[in-house]
């Protein structure tokens, strides 16, 4: 994916939900810091783009944009990517996250005010998840200099986690770091 194709998913997706404050919380949130262009291939080979939004406690928002621009719509049958609607508490985050959001800020966006999480905040958030393709997300990302194995570390300890999962991401990362 690239920065035009998420501002589109944003666009549409503010559109539909008729909210213009959305989250990017999904591994595309990197597009917020990086442009495509400096960004490793396993960073931007995700078709799909996780859009939350800060309010939608009955999450009919989310289930609006499944609907019309999720995994198998009109619009990813058009395109050949989507947006999938997810709740702000999907992903386990560091503390102070959303403190530290980005603003993705395009003209492209329109009426759309979309945050992403921030590069090391979104990598703990991947290695929590402990799939294969968030582990070698991770690894491009620490690889390319994009993110510090140490910010890694500092974040992994912020986590609302036990201490046992805490130390098996911090072990994660020092396996990617060598």
């Amino acid at each position: 994916m690239n920065r035009s194709q998420l501002a589109h998913i944003l666009r549409a997706a503010s559109t539909i939900a008729e909210d213009n404050e959305l989250l990017v919380i999904g591994s595309q949130a990197i597009l917020g810091a990086f442009s495509e262009k400096v960004l490793p291939a396993e960073a931007i080979r995700s078709v799909e783009a996780d859009i939350a939004f800060f309010n939608d406690n009955d999450e009919k928002k989310l289930d609006a944009i499944d609907g019309a621009i999720g995994e198998g719509s009109h619009f990813h049958e058009t395109y050949s990517y989507y947006g999938q609607g997810v709740s702000t508490t999907t992903a386990v985050l560091p503390t102070g996250w959303h403190e530290r959001l980005l603003d993705f800020q395009r003209t492209d966006t329109g009426s759309a005010k979309a945050k992403c999480l921030e590069p090391h905040d979104l990598v703990v958030s991947k290695l929590v998840a402990g799939r294969e393709k968030d582990r070698e997300f991770a690894a491009a990302l620490v690889r390319a200099g994009l993110v510090d194995a140490e910010i890694l570390k500092e974040r992994a300890n912020l986590l609302p986690l036990p201490q046992a999962v805490i130390s098996r991401i911090t072990q994660s990362i020092e396996r990617i770091r060598r």
